[in-house]
């Protein structure tokens, strides 16, 4: 059922513009939602789509722009400004209390009072009517914790319909569940669509977004790309809106995808079955002296949770890694790098720079690492290792001393990749090395992957520019919905041919 377009928006946001210190996070974008409809806010990483939703929940103020809910112009200052006008939202992480029981946490500050206090008997009667009426027989005295991350979902989702919600959130609720339970939480969704409840909904799995959705909107760097009906914009089209074009100086780089690779010998990784319940269905992959691997897919299809367990930053649950022809155990990142095997984060703040420290010494924490706490780098070694990347990097200012909180951003990827190379590895991983750069550093970052992988590196390479995977990498392992769905000789196809497989190919026909 879609939503009735006579009827008016519950929620219209007109030119809504957010800035942060140095950012514009939004710039004068537009969204509706009508009651009735599911409509989803697609865009990869950095699009805008939770400041959006911060805008529209009172989480961050506006600066420019209008928000009308009810036909009535607000101007939230809280969350509970929100909610008090009917919006509620429902996060992938639950925001319940663990400690209470179902029914408390369903009427959670909304319990019937008597002259004596609180109406247990009432309370846990109203929600379990709640629960059921969206096809849910729980006992609502039993502990919330003794229950599924799915159906504490769904009795978030029970708690917002007794706030007498209007609109509700969904922001990626499904990250974290599986197929039958994703079907259960479609099943409540459409129960409320029924009922006249606005639900936007935030998903990175493509499939889902076709099953449930009415409308898209899609945002990319902060702006409107547009609003689409979902049977009038077909995959390939919307992957192609989310992930926008190259820019014309990347795209002058000569592309190193033709340079051939001897598949004949053994690789340097090889990957059998490697995969982590909820998080990635089991895959294979290889990787061979010299090769580059491009890892193609939208935010949210596997990309980083297969490097992470490879690299041994998660535990994988099933599969057999080779390095060399030899099995290894990557049951931590330590074991990795006894491998001579490197990975660089696409958090570089969180899980790469310390920005405390200065450019020399995060530079060198690999190879101390390597080596371990007791035997230290002597400094002239340090030194000279340290001045040798600043200048193959091109860092920027080369000045060692510097904190490396104060390069920007392109400068800081250049000291994490140096600070991997300099441990000399045989593979090294680089998840969204360009990410949020500039154009000249990313040429650089480029150009040295390339040059690399030339004299021998094996390198996994991630990377939201599909243009950009195409340009670097001799093969391409395409995932979607957090499993591999196959792989192309980057060679063989071309940016609207990995787009159209991203949107359409299944495991079965690529196989």
């Amino acid at each position: 059922m879609s939503a009735d377009t006579a009827v008016p928006p519950v929620v219209e946001m007109t030119g809504i513009t957010i800035r942060f210190p140095g950012v514009l996070a939004l710039d004068g974008v537009d969204f509706s939602l009508r009651p009735g409809e599911v409509h989803s806010l697609m865009g990869e990483n950095g699009a805008g789509k939770s400041t959006l939703i911060k805008a529209l929940t009172g989480v961050y103020p506006v600066d420019a722009g209008e928000i009308v809910v009810g036909g009535r112009p607000r101007r939230f200052t809280s969350p509970a400004d929100a909610q008090d006008a009917g919006i509620s939202t429902v996060y992938q992480e639950v925001n319940l209390c663990a400690n209470l029981s179902v029914g408390e946490n369903v009427m959670l500050g909304h319990e019937p009072r008597t002259a004596t206090g609180i109406d247990w008997k009432a309370a846990h009667r109203r929600a379990a009517d709640q629960l059921e009426s969206l096809g849910l027989n729980l006992d609502t005295r039993s502990a919330l914790s003794s229950h599924s991350i799915a159906i504490q979902q769904l009795i978030a989702i029970a708690r917002a319909m007794v706030l007498d919600a209007k609109v509700l959130i969904l922001d990626e609720p499904t990250s974290s569940l599986d197929r039958g339970e994703v079907e259960q939480l479609f099943d409540v969704v459409r129960e409320l669509r029924a009922k006249r409840v606005a639900i936007l909904f935030v998903s990175h799995f493509l499939d889902q977004i076709y099953e449930i959705s009415d409308r898209i909107t899609v945002l990319r760097n902060g702006r409107l790309v547009g609003e689409y009906a979902v049977d009038e914009l077909p995959r390939g089209e919307l992957v192609s809106r989310m992930i926008g074009r190259e820019l014309d100086e990347l795209a002058a780089l000569a592309s190193v995808a033709d340079r051939s690779i001897d598949r004949s010998a053994t690789p340097v990784l090889r990957a059998t079955g490697v995969g982590r319940r909820g998080s990635l269905e089991p895959v294979d992959i290889e990787v061979y002296e010299g090769e580059v691997v491009g890892v193609a897919g939208l935010l949210g299809s596997g990309r980083t949770e297969l490097v992470r367990l490879l690299y041994g930053a998660d535990r994988a649950e099933s599969g057999r890694i080779e390095v060399n022809g030899r099995p290894a155990k990557h049951a931590t990142p330590r074991h990795a790098i006894e491998n001579r095997i490197a990975f660089s984060s696409e958090n570089r703040r969180a899980e790469g720079i310390i920005s405390d420290l200065t450019v020399a010494e995060n530079i060198v924490l690999g190879i101390q690492a390597r080596r371990g706490a007791m035997r230290r780098i002597p400094q002239s070694e340090a030194d000279a290792i340290v001045a040798e990347y600043i200048a193959a990097l091109g860092v920027r200012p080369a000045d060692p001393d510097m904190p490396a909180g104060n390069l920007s951003g392109g400068n800081q990827q250049k000291v994490l990749l140096a600070r991997w190379l300099a441990t000399a590895p045989e593979l090294i991983v680089l998840d969204e090395p360009t990410r949020g750069i500039d154009v000249g550093a990313k040429a650089d970052i480029q150009r040295k992957v390339a040059e690399l992988s030339a004299r021998g590196l094996s390198v996994i390479f991630i990377s939201s520019e599909l243009e950009e995977v195409l340009r670097i990498a001799q093969r391409i392992v395409v995932m979607r919905d957090r499993r591999k769905i196959g792989e192309l000789d980057s060679r063989e196809v071309d940016l609207d041919g990995l787009i159209d497989y991203i949107a359409h190919q299944t495991e079965e026909s690529a196989a």
